[in-house]
């Protein structure tokens, strides 16, 4: 049996295809359009899913949808009956619910040459990110949460999962979100883009939680778990918020004017940040912890798990992430590496194969599930792009062996240059992993300036990652347990953070990624070679791009390599170098 997963006509749209109950690949169509949260229908993720499974859409049993706009219909007519919302925004979200009706339509036009097409499914957006976050996890049983803005009249479900199909013991329902509630302050605090909140959960060990009697009067939590916002200071419940899908996901203001009478004027996205704005940005990532705890210990509770699964766009809240074993009784946490809105597509295509009685059989234990290409693609384009690499002053050789390859590179980070690497199949997920990677010298106090003027030109309180040999993170980090996904922030044990100043936090923490060699042999490989040079068994690790979607395909690598002031890329077998630019 074949199910190929969709998000599609909301941000971040992507595409997975499992066989059997096992994954075969899933990627973001951001990747291949070049456009980040890209949020129209996935059909470039699709033909990919597609290649790499070897058929065609008529081979595709049934097209899984993480969106059923019949779910929570009750919730939907006592919303329409007691609050009256504009008759603009009830006609968007027709409009909306249209689009994603049309995904049979869609493939017909897509594929006029199809023997078949496949039925279309529907999952509930929260049923679909319960089902990503524990189908593939390695727990029996588990307390399963999904938390986000909203999707299909929800912001947050919850469940127990165990060897039968989930079902949803609960929800927070329209208008309430804490996905909301942290999206304004985000807006609130001069990052508008779709996607900025993690600039906020940067911003936040910067400052002191002083706002903190403020956010509470904007957030009401309840002894069940659930919560209220505050709706004076809120938008979305009444008026048509302008928004789009389907190119750059983007978003009109979510608070009303109340919100500056509470906590001052409204930062202009290129004003100076102030201490009162660190202080803003403390206090709502604290008071976010607050709601998100107190969520964790009452299903706890009711549970008595040690083992919790979580998704949602605020699931990738890393730094709440990493407190949940100091603030709740869960021992064993999993978080999927496409945590967001993308996730959804695996979590619908597992959500069909189980309703399907298909049984749990696959554990995802890596995030590389998107395209790959071999040396025999990768050095025709190096050749035909000779003459810029001669105009740039690089040099280029391939070094087949791979424990070569890795100490070449080692050598050449540890001198404290910059590298660019592109290796294997692409990451699933925000995060770059060690495919799609940017990797640099940890122990350089200077590294993230030198990195934010070559290449990333980012805000210079926005932390860089360490990715650490799986079997010294114990030596270097206080929490215990594998970190693959990148998906929590540790502390770093206090005798260690002056020689990896790089990658350490304000705070003392990083967002850490554990590397195991059964995971990725040739990123081992690499951070061992580095650990054999200087004695430190990690290196910095940031995403292969330069504000854009993290790059696919090796032209894009090659491309972000000359016009940034990159040292050195390892293109597949292929390394590339050129004499540091003054």
């Amino acid at each position: 049996m074949i199910v190929l997963g969709i998000n599609a006509f909301h941000a971040d749209a992507a595409a997975a295809l499992i066989r059997d109950g096992e994954l075969v690949a899933a990627a973001e169509e951001e990747r291949f359009r070049r456009i980040k949260h890209w949020g129209g229908f996935p059909s470039q993720a699709v033909r990919y899913c597609l290649a790499e499974a070897g058929v065609d859409i008529g081979a595709v049993d049934i097209v899984a949808l993480n969106q059923d706009g019949r779910a929570n219909l009750g919730a939907k007519l006592r919303y329409l009956l007691g609050a009256r919302p504009s008759l603009a925004s009830v006609v968007e979200r027709a409009r909306n619910r249209r689009a994603r009706d049309g995904v049979a339509q869609i493939l017909r036009r897509e594929y006029p040459d199809a023997r078949r097409l496949p039925e279309i499914a529907h999952v509930e957006h929260h049923l679909a990110h319960l089902y990503s976050a524990f189908h593939v996890s390695p727990f029996r049983e588990a307390s399963v949460a999904s938390i986000d803005g909203f999707g299909d009249f929800a912001s947050a479900a919850w469940a127990l999962g165990g060897e039968g199909p989930l079902e949803t013991e609960g929800r927070v329902s329209f208008p309430h979100s804490l996905g909301v509630f942290y999206q304004a302050i985000t807006q609130y605090l001069g990052f508008p883009h779709y996607g900025d909140e993690y600039k906020v959960m940067g911003l936040a060990p910067y400052g002191a939680p002083n706002y903190l009697p403020q956010m509470r009067l904007l957030l009401c939590l309840h002894g069940d778990g659930s919560f209220e916002l505050a709706l004076p200071y809120f938008r979305h419940h009444k008026e048509k918020i302008a928004f789009r899908w389907d190119d750059a996901p983007a978003f009109a203001d979510l608070f009303t004017p109340a919100l500056e009478e509470l906590l001052g004027p409204r930062r202009a996205p290129s004003a100076p940040l102030e201490e009162r704005h660190r202080d803003i940005a403390r206090s709502a990532q604290a008071m976010y912890e607050e709601a998100f705890f107190n969520l964790l210990n009452a299903l706890h509770a009711r549970h008595g798990q040690p083992n919790l699964a979580l998704a949602g766009g605020c699931a990738m809240n890393s730094a709440a992430n990493g407190k949940i074993r100091r603030m709740t009784p869960y021992r064993h946490v999993y978080v999927q590496p496409a945590a967001g809105d993308a996730g959804g597509a695996l979590g619908a295509a597992f959500a069909v194969w189980r309703r399907s009685g298909g049984a749990r059989r696959f554990v995802m234990d890596h995030a590389y599930w998107g395209p790959q290409f071999a040396t025999e693609e990768i050095a025709p384009l190096v050749d035909a792009q000779s003459e810029r690499l001669a105009e740039a002053g690089c040099s280029v050789e391939r070094i087949a062996d791979q424990a070569s390859l890795c100490r070449r590179a080692a050598a050449i980070v540890a001198e404290g240059h910059v590298l660019g690497w592109f290796q294997g199949r692409m990451e699933w997920g925000a995060r770059a992993l060690g495919n799609r990677s940017i990797i640099c010298d940890p122990r350089r106090a200077d590294m993230k300036d030198i990195l934010n003027a070559k290449i990333k030109r980012r805000e210079s309180f926005r932390p860089f990652a360490p990715s650490v040999l799986a079997e010294a993170a114990s030596e270097w980090f206080e929490e215990e347990g594998d970190a693959p996904f990148m998906a929590s922030v540790a502390q770093i044990r206090a005798d260690k953070r002056a020689r990896v100043p790089a990658v350490a936090h304000v705070d003392g923490t990083g967002r850490l990624q554990t590397v195991a060699h059964s995971a990725n042999p040739r990123f081992h490989a690499l951070i061992s070679a580095f650990r054999d040079i200087t004695g430190v068994p990690m290196t910095l690790n940031t995403s292969f791009n330069e504000n854009e979607p993290v790059v696919c395909r090796p032209q894009e690598a090659l491309d972000c390599f000359l016009r940034t002031n990159m040292d050195a890329l390892a293109l597949g077998d292929m390394l590339i170098t050129r004499i540091p630019r003054v």
